[in-house]
C-alpha cells in the first residue's frame, strides 16, 4: 500500500470527525437563516429574515467595516512579517531575543490584550504621552474608539503577527542555501533572487497567513467591542447584539453569521488570487 494512502488512512478517523461536527454547525446556522431549527417556535423555511437583514443599512454597514478592518490588518501585517522573516533567516547577535519578541503576543490572550495595550493607545496613554512630549502634537489625539479605527487595526496588527511571522519565517528558512547560490552564481542579483526564487517559495505562507489572519480578524469580537469605533458594528458584534437581549433574534443572528462566513471564504478566495498575480507579475517583471 502506498504511503500517502496509509497516511491518509489515520488521519481519516480525526478529519471526518472535524468535517462532520463543522458540516452540522453550518448547516445549523444556514437552516435558521431561513426560519429553520429554531429554538423556539415553529419552523417556517423562510426567506423573511434575509430579506429583513439585507434591507437594514446597519447590515450592510457592519459587513463594509468588517471587509475593511480584516483586509486591512491582513495587508499591514504580511508587510511587516515578511521583511521580518527575511531580515531573521540568518542568525545574528540579538535575532532570538527579537524573534522571541515578535512572537510574545501569541501568548496573551485577547482580552488581557487589549486592557494591557489600552493604556497604550488611550487618550492619555503612553503614545500620546511621547508625541506631545517631542512636540508632533498639542494635544492627545483619539487612538480608542476613533471612527477609522486606526487603534483597532493596530491592535489587530500587533495581535496577528507572530502567526503571519511563524508561517512566513517557515517558508523562508526551509529555502536552501544551494538554490539561492545557485541563483547568485547564474547572475541574479538581490532583487532578482528574491523575485525568481523567494517570493515563489514562500507564496504558500502568504497565502495561509493572509487567510489566516482575515478570518481571524473578521470574527473577532473583542478587540471590535473595546476599542472599535463606537458608531460602527462588526459582523461579530452585530451577531451578538441580535442573538442577545437585546433582540433575542436567533434567525437574524444566524444571518448575519453566515454572512461572515461567506465573508471570510471571499476573502480567502481574493487573498489567494492577490498572491498568485503578484507572484506571476514578480516573476515576469
Amino acid at each position: 500500500m502506498p504511503k500517502a494512502v496509509k497516511v491518509a488512512l489515520l488521519l481519516t478517523p480525526a478529519l471526518g470527525l472535524v468535517m462532520v461536527m463543522m458540516s452540522l454547525v453550518i448547516w445549523r446556522a444556514v437552516a435558521q437563516s431561513f426560519g429553520l431549527h429554531n429554538f423556539n417556535g415553529e419552523d417556517v423555511l423562510s426567506l423573511r429574515h434575509w430579506t429583513e437583514m439585507l434591507g437594514t443599512r446597519r447590515y450592510w454597514n457592519a459587513l463594509q467595516w468588517s471587509a475593511y478592518v480584516a483586509t486591512t490588518s491582513s495587508l499591514i501585517t504580511l508587510a511587516i512579517a515578511y521583511p521580518l522573516a527575511l531580515w531573521l533567516r540568518k542568525p545574528f547577535a540579538g535575532s532570538f531575543l527579537l524573534s522571541a519578541l515578535i512572537k510574545a503576543p501569541y501568548f496573551v490572550p485577547g482580552l488581557v490584550a487589549v486592557f494591557l495595550l489600552l493604556n497604550v493607545i488611550a487618550y492619555h496613554g503612553i503614545v500620546n504621552q511621547a508625541l506631545m512630549w517631542v512636540g508632533l502634537t498639542d494635544r492627545p489625539i483619539r487612538l480608542q474608539n476613533d471612527r477609522n479605527g486606526y487603534g483597532l487595526i493596530a491592535l489587530q496588527v500587533w495581535k496577528q503577527l507572530p502567526l503571519a511571522f511563524l508561517l512566513l519565517q517557515g517558508a523562508v528558512q526551509a529555502i536552501p542555501d544551494p538554490v539561492l547560490n545557485a541563483a547568485r552564481d547564474l547572475g541574479a542579483g538581490s532583487v532578482a533572487r528574491f523575485r525568481k526564487v523567494v517570493l515563489p517559495l514562500t507564496a504558500r505562507a502568504m497565502q495561509a497567513a493572509s487567510i489566516l489572519i482575515f478570518i481571524g480578524v473578521a470574527g473577532d469580537f473583542t478587540f471590535q467591542a473595546t476599542v472599535g469605533p463606537t458608531r460602527e458594528n462588526s459582523l461579530a458584534t452585530l451577531m451578538v447584539q441580535y442573538q442577545g437581549v437585546s433582540y433575542g433574534d436567533w434567525n437574524a443572528a444566524a444571518v448575519v453569521g453566515v454572512t461572515l462566513m461567506g465573508l471570510s471564504l471571499v476573502g480567502a478566495v481574493g487573498f489567494t488570487a492577490l498572491v498568485q498575480v503578484a507572484t506571476r507579475i514578480a516573476e515576469r517583471a
